[in-house]
């Protein structure tokens, strides 16, 4: 049995990692804010704590981070303390407490570049001041000491907070067409099946077995773009996805640059031992079976 510490517990991810995982604390940012270095050494200290007299074995799954990726852009200082600092002192106390750690991670790593998936060895190239932050953080994790590993994934999406599942259903209801950029492709990821594999590392991480590789790669199986995606919801919605209209990037500037191509490759995650995730289109069905009423919400 695991007992869990989910920092960034009120976010898309945490709150599914929550509900799924049996003894946890989730706590959201204002409850435990990863840049103040003394509460996350007591509340990684008090996880071990616990687990040791529960006889459970502790594990943190780091959740938190900034992830406005536009905004990073003239925030850089708030990013870099979320992204970069954080997970550097969070990786310290559970090396200090022998606790095992999962760090979350992201695509926005690469420069998007690429004309095949990318491997967990492919250098890191980020463009973004979000991204920049985010490798900061793994370097940080990876190079602490402590029994960690990073997980990247991309394009995520859920029941709960904002994202882009919320934003096609929401300019459904209010538009008649809706103008989708075409030409970036990635891998749509449900947090359900992302907090899934996140658990099952977990176990893994717990045991005598633990996976051998430190950066692992999860993210929906196969590829679309923005504009497939959004077809894909409308489907969902049970409304035409003709009324999804195919633009560009240039069509939609945005200060932070999004990645033309930030596809993930599951061989690192596969040669683990660990389960690949269900192909996205199929489990974008199965996110509206369990949450569509949360979706159509929007």
């Amino acid at each position: 049995m695991l007992s869990l510490l989910v920092p960034g517990g009120h976010g898309q991810l945490g709150r599914e990692l929550a509900a799924r995982a049996s003894v946890v604390r989730a706590p959201g940012s204002t409850e435990l804010d990863l840049t103040n270095a003394g509460a996350v050494i007591e509340a990684v200290k008090g996880l071990a704590e616990s687990a040791a007299e529960e006889g459970l074995s502790p594990v943190v799954v780091n959740a938190a981070a900034y992830n406005a990726v536009d905004a990073a852009e003239t925030d850089a200082t708030r990013a870099f303390a979320v992204n970069a600092d954080g997970p550097r002192v969070l990786a310290a106390a559970c090396s200090s407490s022998n606790v095992p750690l999962i760090h979350v991670s992201t695509d926005y790593v690469f420069a998007g570049d690429a004309d095949r998936p990318y491997e967990t060895d492919d250098p890191v190239r980020p463009r973004t001041a979000y991204g920049a932050t985010k490798a900061v953080g793994e370097e940080a994790v990876l190079g602490s000491g402590a029994s960690a590993w990073v997980v990247r994934t991309a394009w995520v999406y859920g029941a709960h907070g904002n994202n882009f599942v919320k934003t096609m259903a929401r300019l459904a209801a209010a538009r008649d067409t809706v103008s989708v950029v075409d030409d970036q492709r990635g891998c749509p990821t449900w947090t359900g099946d992302l907090a899934s594999g996140l658990l099952e590392l977990a176990s893994r991480v717990a045991s005598d077995s633990p996976p051998a590789a430190r950066l692992l790669h999860a993210a929906g199986g196969g590829e679309t773009t923005w504009f497939g995606f959004a077809q894909a919801v409308f489907e969902e919605l049970g409304l035409d996805p003709a009324r999804v209209l195919p633009c560009t990037t240039e069509d939609f500037p945005r200060p932070a640059p999004r990645p033309a191509y930030s596809v993930l490759s599951n061989r690192a995650w596969r040669e683990a031992g660990l389960p690949p995730m269900r192909p996205w289109r199929e489990a974008l069905a199965a996110a509206f079976a369990e949450h569509g009423d949360h979706f159509r919400a929007s």
